[in-house]
């Protein structure tokens, strides 16, 4: 039995999963999905306090308060931010690290706002602190209408606060994968995403995998990266 911790993306929350939960657990399997702070079901909790820091304590906690071990880490999009500062804190109880579709930063880089958006919002005392959610395409309109309507601001400070990691991500013991969305054109420039599969796609020390569909993985194609998952672990 293997122990999932999947972490979702910017502008959204743990529901990024519902439909990937299912198919894990009826496999036999634990599955997790911290939601994380200021956004999704917790965007009460939104603040111009919130940060880079505050979602790697929510996946942390997570792990420690539920006392997780030998687990699969995955990150989503934004979420590969959050995953790769978490490993400072529970790198030891990391089985198996898959960024999918994500950022995969070094140490002292951020994700960086994103181009293209409005923007941010300005609050009662003047402070540009939350980052509305951009179109986002669905292949399914049901499906894409449904999470569209779930897609929340978030505050700046997680885009802007850098990644602080001990050490190069190769020199774990951990399994690392990375899962490539290959259905949407690839930009110039390659952007963050390209930029990371196409360094970890020959090297020796990555697994890298491929999903022909746009960014939107997990409400895409659900059953298809569960069943990758399963058959990476």
């Amino acid at each position: 039995m293997a122990t999932f911790v999947l972490v979702h993306g910017a502008w959204s929350g743990a529901h990024d999963f519902r439909r990937v939960r299912r198919p894990l657990q009826d496999a036999g399997h634990e599955v997790f999905t911290p939601s994380l702070t200021g956004v999704g079901e917790r965007v009460h909790l939104a603040s111009p306090q919130v940060g880079l820091t505050t979602h790697i304590a929510d996946v942390v906690n997570c792990i420690r308060y539920e006392d997780l071990h030998d687990i699969v880490l995955l990150g989503f999009s934004y979420g590969g931010c959050v995953i790769t500062g978490a490993l400072q804190y529970i790198a030891d109880r990391v089985q198996h690290l898959v960024y999918l579709d994500a950022f995969v930063p070094a140490d002292g880089e951020a994700a960086g706002i994103p181009g293209g958006l409005s923007s941010p919002r300005i609050t009662d005392l003047g402070e540009r602190w939350l980052l509305p959610p951009p179109v986002r395409a669905f292949e399914d309109p049901e499906v894409g209408a449904w999470a569209t309507a779930r897609r929340t601001p978030q505050p700046l400070g997680t885009f802007t606060e850098p990644v602080h990691l001990p050490r190069p991500l190769e020199d774990y013991p951990f399994t690392r994968t990375y899962i490539k969305a290959t259905g949407e054109p690839r930009p110039e420039p390659a952007g963050p995403f390209w930029t990371a599969a196409d360094r970890v796609a020959t090297s020796p020390d990555w697994r890298y995998r491929e999903i022909t569909t746009n960014h939107m993985i997990p409400s895409n194609r659900p059953d298809e990266l569960a069943a990758l998952l399963l058959e990476l672990t």
